[in-house]
């Protein structure tokens, strides 16, 4: 199938954190998302109220030291410097030296204490910011995250988090001092000289007028640039993650064209982003500039005529020099408010998404699960209107092994699915011992209940703590034990640190085989009630096959288990077998029984089987 350029600008545009495309966020949208980033960031900061009490105190301290310097230098020449000149009496200047010394030290002791006090809190907000994120990623329910690639998870994690904290560091600081500045400035000016302060305010408007067009146009560009930015990472992490099959179906020339073409959005929105500071910042500096020339001719005018002394024009020379710093700063103040405001916006999207398996609000208590397994009529669909199982009437007894078989789209995983609560049925009610699954706490079920697929993820770590992972106090002799009662300590053992081995890239150095039967020794730490087995050995040859079957037989003793299988060999381990077409039950019976009747589903699949072999 050919493409054309235009298809990756088609297949990546920009989607808002609520998951509306760009163009579509209207100014009533926009509302309700600031109105949500804000009511996170309030409930992230109202523990250290005090705290930023404090902070808020320390700043007005170091910035009234500050504001106190061209105004003592005013005092040091007006009334400093005519003693000299008259009896050569030092007194008066070297107080004044004194207490510019004074404030000086003051200033750089309270933004001392101010970078300490504040790069604290904004450490405990990213720990916090980050904790309930990774919770609540892993509290949504496995339908959430079918949806949300890992690419944006990632983005969420680092460059929506690392945006926030780019503004903890340098935003508050920057929009304490600029208030405090233009509001102090602005009077201290007003006090020396009225008639020359109005001059020098006269640029207000035009100030006013430029922070305010800035203010709006960075508003929308570095919503832009979030939303680009993650597009980068999702695409990137999608490509490597993926990259046998992107090796192997030689997906790299169109890998590179998606990705050259979200890189080139991510860079058109940061060029719009620093065209807007290269608009603003200078803009800033000629507005400041032409307000001294003419506060300087104004104010030599009113010298020379000596309405204003000197030390009231130099004053007025460094707090215009003072006003007009902070003015060029929150350009970048704009920068990391805007950035972290679109940040906050995905962050605050994802934390309010509810879990769509919710905890129950009353939990009935299971202490000693026995693992009865019942379908009460029910009713299943992924698309509203497309039922997956349609009236599933099914009781699966305490210690019985079932096997599932059927087509592809039968219905087998979304039963397992259901069983370890994924996803809630539609309608109609999934029971484990009587007790309706919405009625049992996750920590409850997922004890009573565990799921082994064909991925056997492996993570980060050694083997032990891969094996552990199924019940993580346990010990190394337990570790040992599990491992030894499905035949995977021989191999371990061989490992080059034993039980000890590093596992890494998802333990690409094991076999499948032998990654099967890690999993397997994990599932059978946790000591389930219910085992469900997903394709478990789909992805093995015949000798990893039949040192997994081994194992199957170890770990399904005494407990409930379900086995979706297309390979009869594994099937002919249990005691009951379903057939399964389009969500409904074909066909129920011992496998020994279907084949006996010499016709059904099941019959011809065994007879295939066995010409296969043969």
């Amino acid at each position: 199938m050919t493409t054309t350029p235009q298809a990756p600008q088609q297949s990546w545009r920009g989607v808002a954190a609520d998951g509306l495309e760009q163009d579509e966020i209207t100014a009533e949208t926009s509302a309700r998302l600031a109105t949500r980033s804000r009511r996170l960031l309030g409930d992230l900061l109202r523990p250290y109220a005090t705290a930023i009490r404090w902070l808020v105190l320390i700043v007005v301290i170091e910035n009234a030291a500050r504001l106190s310097i061209p105004y003592l230098v005013k005092v040091g020449i007006d009334s400093g410097i005519p003693p000299i000149r008259e009896d050569d009496n030092l007194d008066p200047l070297l107080l004044i030296v004194g207490i510019v010394l004074f404030a000086t030290i003051t200033q750089a002791v309270a933004r001392n204490l101010f970078l300490v006090r504040s790069g604290t809190i904004g450490q405990d907000l990213l720990f916090e910011i980050r904790q309930r994120v990774f919770r609540h990623f892993q509290r949504l329910s496995p339908a959430f995250h079918d949806e949300y690639t890992s690419g944006r998870v990632i983005s969420r994690q680092t460059s929506d988090v690392d945006a926030i904290y780019e503004m903890l560091e340098t935003g508050f600081d920057g929009l304490v001092t600029a208030a405090l500045t233009l509001v102090g400035t602005a009077a201290l000016l007003l006090f020396l000289d009225v008639k020359l302060g109005l001059v020098a305010l006269c640029c207000g408007p035009f100030l006013a007028w430029l922070t305010n067009w800035f203010r709006k146009s960075s508003a929308k560009t570095y919503r832009v640039t979030r939303e680009k930015v993650a597009l980068v990472i999702v695409h990137f992490v999608e490509s490597m993650g993926g990259i046998r099959a992107v090796q192997a179906f030689r997906r790299e020339p169109r890998n590179q064209e998606i990705f050259d073409d979200v890189n080139e959005q991510y860079r058109v929105a940061n060029l719009a982003a620093f065209r807007l500071v290269a608009w603003f910042m200078p803009g800033i500096r000629l507005i400041g500039n032409v307000t001294i020339a003419v506060v300087l001719l104004y104010g030599g005018y009113l010298a020379f005529h000596g309405e204003v002394t000197v030390g009231v024009l130099a004053a007025f020379l460094l707090y215009l020099r003072q006003f007009f710093e902070p003015m060029q700063e929150i350009s970048q103040f704009y920068n990391t408010f805007q950035s972290a405001s679109a940040a906050l916006e995905k962050l605050s999207g994802v934390l309010e998404e509810e879990p769509g398996v919710p905890e129950p609000t009353d939990p009935t208590p299971l202490p000693h699960p026995r693992g009865e397994l019942t379908f009460d009529h029910v009713d299943f669909e992924y698309v509203a209107g497309v039922p997956v199982l349609p009236d599933l009437d099914l009781t699966v007894p305490a210690g019985q092994t079932l096997a599932l078989v059927g087509t592809t789209g039968a219905g087998k995983t979304t039963l397992a699915k259901l069983a370890t609560r994924f996803y809630d049925p539609t309608g109609g009610r999934v029971l484990l011992d009587g007790v309706d699954l919405r009625q049992l706490t996750d920590e409850t079920l997922h004890r009573a209940v565990v799921m082994v697929t064909q991925e056997n993820y492996l993570f980060t770590g050694s083997i032990a703590d891969n094996i552990r992972f199924g019940r993580p106090g346990a010990g190394i002799e337990e570790v040992v034990e599990a491992a030894t009662a499905l035949g995977a300590d021989g191999f371990i053992r061989e490992l080059p640190h034993g039980y000890e081995t590093e596992v890494s890239n998802r333990g690409g150095v094991l076999s499948a085989g032998q990654r099967q039967l890690v999993a397997f020794a994990r599932a059978f730490l946790a000591d389930p009630a219910v085992l469900i087995l997903d394709e478990a050995t789909s992805s093995l040859d015949v000798p990893s096959e039949r040192l997994v079957q081994r194992a199957l037989k170890t770990i399904l003793a005494g407990r409930t288990a379900v086995i979706i299988a297309h390979r009869l060999s594994t099937v002919e381990i249990a005691d009951r077998v379903l057939v399964m077409e389009h969500g409904r039950i074909v066909e129920d019976g011992s496998p020994a029984d279907l084949v006996a009747g010499g016709e059904g589903r099941f019959s011809d699949l065994h007879r295939a089987w066995i010409d296969s072999l043969a």
